[in-house]
């Protein structure tokens, strides 16, 4: 909560309430979302939206555009079917309750975000490094 003082009136700011999915699809995006451990605000990001409009995707709004229902699709890794509720959602692997884990998880996720030339340069620099780590490994023993 916040107040500002103007004059000699005092206003108080209060931090809007959630606003439970209104529906089906709303409750699908939510969960998708949570599950990756993506904010709304990372998930704007991830599909070049505001926070915003993913609040209202999941809130207020029945549909969004077939150009943003596949962004979105491509974001959180699921077919177009999946946040449609036309199909199951595979299970997805949590991270553990480590906090460094969970850091690192989510920054694995934003991966998914850059061009396929970029993830599998990402995805080269891991394997060398852990190949290094591994040989380092094997000699010592």
């Amino acid at each position: 909560m916040s107040t500002s003082n103007s004059g000699s009136a005092t206003t108080f700011r209060f931090m809007p309430k959630k606003v439970p999915p209104s529906s089906a699809f709303g409750e699908r995006l939510m969960r998708l979302r949570m599950a990756r451990g993506l904010t709304q605000t990372q998930l704007a990001e991830l599909i070049d939206s505001s926070q915003r409009a993913v609040s209202r995707y999941e809130t207020i709004a029945e549909l969004p555009p077939t150009a943003v229902l596949i962004k979105l699709a491509k974001a959180l890794d699921v077919s177009t079917d999946v946040l449609l509720g036309l199909k199951t959602p595979r299970k997805v692997a949590e991270p553990k309750e480590d906090p460094e884990m969970r850091r690192l998880w989510k920054r694995f996720q934003l991966v998914r975000s850059l061009p396929d030339k970029d993830q599998r340069a990402v995805i080269r620099l891991i394997n060398s490094l852990v190949s290094v780590k591994e040989s380092r490994r094997t000699s010592a023993a």
